[in-house]
């Protein structure tokens, strides 16, 4: 989940164990233009500090006014509805006159934000489910492809552990890729048996293992929220981890290196037990065409087409790295060539 969304939860609970009254705020549903997406997060103490967003300002504005004049205005869980009117529109700044829809839930003992903090923090997957009508809670396992649901009754949203990256080799460009990687919300692990790379590995926060590559995938146990991205330019490591991931449910798998190199890797999986629709999975060259020439920027690039298509954006070909060198006789850095 959105560390954001992740902070909500901590914050909440805080306010909670503190004998605070906390209003929790969740998009449902938005149209048109919406900086947020549904299953965002917002939690107003009754004093009006708050924590998360659901629009990027102005409707967070309106309820912490609400609630400093108010107090605990809400007292049952409720759906509401900003930008209906021209004049809600005007008011609340909406961007392209969107519409979001929003429930308002005050927490109480029996909302369980504790539990499934927790639950979250273990590194499960929870669904959680509110009945508006009688504020009730339920917990309950679930899976990658599980995404939110409101009936107008009935609220489920999903909670569970953040994206995941895993980057084989631990060099200058790695250190880049990782950093930028965890600001967009990915808890990385960086693999690299090689000691002479380990031993002068100094970014915080990001799990270093120095097992062999596809030992290292099959202990991650990858899953559709997982990205796979081989960077050491020898073979020896980079088809070991590709060999794994392409047989694994991650999103994306990608391996740096030129068009003659990538072509030379895929004949080389063609000659291991992985499918044609298994190699053809495999991102190669990666990236998107930035003109990147510094390890700071081609990070920047590989992480943009990641993001692509963890978003599921078709971008046109000359965004693409490849057909950016054949068509433009682009340079980019030696990196990537």
């Amino acid at each position: 989940m959105d560390s954001v969304d992740l902070e909500v939860l901590r914050k909440s609970a805080q306010w909670q164990g503190e004998g605070r009254r906390v209003l929790l705020v969740t998009v449902v549903k938005t149209w048109g233009s919406s900086p947020r997406p549904p299953g965002a997060l917002l939690a107003v103490r009754e004093d009006g500090h708050v924590v998360g967003s659901v629009s990027g300002g102005c409707i967070e504005d309106d309820i912490v006014e609400r609630s400093r004049r108010e107090g605990a205005y809400v007292t049952r869980p409720q759906q509401v509805t900003y930008g209906v009117t021209a004049e809600d529109a005007r008011k609340f700044a909406l961007p392209c006159g969107g519409t979001i829809q929003l429930v308002q839930e005050p927490l109480t003992r029996q909302s369980r934000i504790a539990d499934l903090l927790a639950m979250v923090e273990q590194g499960k997957l929870v669904a959680r489910t509110l009945d508006l009508t009688t504020a009730t809670v339920t917990l309950a396992p679930a899976s990658a492809t599980d995404a939110l649901s409101f009936d107008g009754a009935t609220l489920t949203t999903i909670h569970g552990p953040r994206y995941r990256m895993l980057v084989i080799g631990a060099g200058q460009l790695s250190k880049y890729l990782a950093q930028i990687a965890v600001g967009l919300d990915y808890q990385v692990t960086v693999c690299d048996p090689r000691e002479e790379y380990t031993e002068t590995w100094d970014i915080p926060g990001i799990k270093l293992v120095k097992t062999m590559p596809d030992d290292t995938v099959v202990d991650m146990k990858l899953d559709e929220r997982c990205a796979v991205v081989a960077l050491t330019h020898d073979p020896k490591l980079d088809d070991l981890a590709l060999l794994e991931a392409l047989k694994s449910p991650a999103f994306y798998v990608g391996a740096l290196g030129s068009r003659a190199n990538n072509a030379k890797r895929r004949q080389r999986l063609e000659e291991f037990d992985l499918t044609p629709e298994q190699i053809a999975r495999l991102h190669g060259p990666i990236g998107l065409y930035i003109g990147s020439r510094t390890p700071p920027e081609v990070a920047i690039f590989i992480l943009a087409e990641i993001t692509a298509v963890k978003n599921a954006v078709e971008l046109p070909d000359l965004a693409q790295v490849a057909y950016a060198k054949e068509k433009l006789g682009a340079s980019v850095i030696c990196a990537t060539s």
